[in-house]
């Protein structure tokens, strides 16, 4: 009987979508002028398919005559070849090469997405490739990028490289949209070191959130960019209009919206939810929990989940490994955690931000948060952008740690599922 008190009137949800259909609704016809601009839905969903095409892309780097091309021709050479390692080979090398694998259980079902941040800069994907092959590592099978879009957009068609590569290894990844606080529209913040650490701070003031949605369509529809970062309780409710418009948009959640105990997740999944489409998908592709999360709260939220329907469609990213600076306090390192909990835990990724704190002891420049702020200009005058490739290969590095001891744990992973054949 009590718990009935918590029932929602059908008399509210018919208020609810009188209100977001009302014709005379300010916030809602601001957000169809933005669309507007970009043509009907369907123009909108058809640009943004022509726009991912691989031969597209490809095409589009060889009009720039962009020195990333030849690049990704090696790319496709060595996954045709087969140069990466198999899965059962991987499997081996970590059991014991005379490990006899039929028969053995791996949980499958629950196998852990490896997830690495951030890839900053196209010519990392291939030095990790190319380390990857060298010592037969596994290469991600998720990427977050938080290079300034702009940047990328012009730096020799970076960000066609990239969005080409994620098709060639087969790898799902997220851009971050330059509209947000840390540009100057929280008059408030002095740049990115105010920041650092206030989850939930950083912000889309005012007409940001509408500016953010004229953002991401232009990425959707030049790019096919379809994946994006989202930090702000206004523009994740944007970007679940927008998929109900018909808009074939996805985002995850990121750390910075600070979704840390059972009750936050229950808002945002319920969100997801209420505002699905009718065949039940959703956008949230996935969301971040806060660092300070245990494993109760992931079983608890896993338990949410499920229970709305969102198992296979909403994954839990949790943060195995942070930046040695400027994020969290080190030592920072979850892997035990996460194999206690991914054996029941379905559709979970295990990002590295960083190496494991032993891995980054002893470096002159040990990975930093604030290094994702700065310009590449800046980076390549200063000296650093060797250093700033070393981190990344670190935290390559960290991926394939935790991929070994899943294994070795009877658990099994997602890497780049076009590279690594069973």
């Amino acid at each position: 009987m009590f718990k009935e008190q918590f029932n929602i009137d059908a008399s509210r949800v018919k208020e609810i979508n009188q209100f977001l259909a009302d014709p005379n609704n300010r916030l809602v016809n601001e957000l169809v002028k933005v669309v507007n601009k970009y043509g009907t839905v369907d123009e909108i969903n058809a640009a943004a398919g022509e726009a991912k095409q691989l031969s597209n892309l490809i095409q589009r780097l060889d009009n720039l005559d962009s020195p990333y091309l030849k690049d990704l021709h090696w790319l496709i050479e060595a996954r045709d070849k087969g140069e990466f390692v198999a899965i059962s080979d991987f499997y081996r090398h970590v059991l014991g090469e005379e490990a006899d694998l039929t028969g053995r259980s791996f949980h499958e079902g629950n196998a852990v997405t490896l997830e690495i941040s951030a890839l900053q800069y196209f010519p990392w994907l291939i030095s990790e490739a190319k380390q990857a092959i060298k010592n037969q590592d596994v290469m991600p099978g998720r990427y977050i990028r938080v290079r300034k879009m702009k940047e990328q957009e012009n730096d020799q068609g970076d960000i066609l490289a990239v969005a080409a590569a994620m098709q060639i290894v087969g790898a799902s990844y997220v851009e971050s949209l330059d509209t947000k606080g840390t540009d100057g529209s929280n008059i408030h913040l002095g740049g990115p070191e105010t920041i650092t650490g206030y989850f939930g701070g950083i912000g889309q003031p005012n007409d940001y959130a509408l500016m953010w949605v004229d953002e991401l369509l232009y990425y959707y529809t030049r790019y096919g960019i379809d994946e994006v970062l989202n930090i702000n309780a206004g523009t994740v409710l944007l970007g679940y209009l927008l998929y109900k418009l018909g808009v074939d948009i996805k985002f995850k959640i990121s750390v910075f919206m600070g979704n840390d105990n059972p009750y936050s997740v229950l808002w945002t999944l319920l969100m997801a939810r209420m505002l699905s489409r009718e065949d039940g998908t959703t956008p949230l592709a996935g969301f971040n929990l806060s660092n300070s999360v245990n494993n109760k709260t992931l079983d608890l939220t896993s338990a949410v989940r499920h229970q709305l329907g969102l198992g296979n469609k909403v994954r839990i990213e949790h943060h195995i490994t942070e930046t040695k600076k400027s994020i969290v306090r080190q030592p920072y390192d979850r892997l035990d955690e996460l194999i206690e909990i991914a054996g029941s835990v379905p559709n979970i990724s295990a990002k590295h931000e960083g190496g494991y704190p032993d891995m980054e002891e002893g470096l002159d420049h040990p990975s930093d948060i604030l290094d994702y702020f700065r310009d590449k200009d800046e980076i390549v005058s200063s000296g650093e952008m060797e250093a700033l490739e070393k981190n990344y290969l670190i935290k390559h590095e960290a991926v394939n740690r935790t991929a070994r001891k899943l294994v070795e744990n009877g658990l099994s992973f997602i890497g780049a599922r076009n590279l690594h054949r069973r």
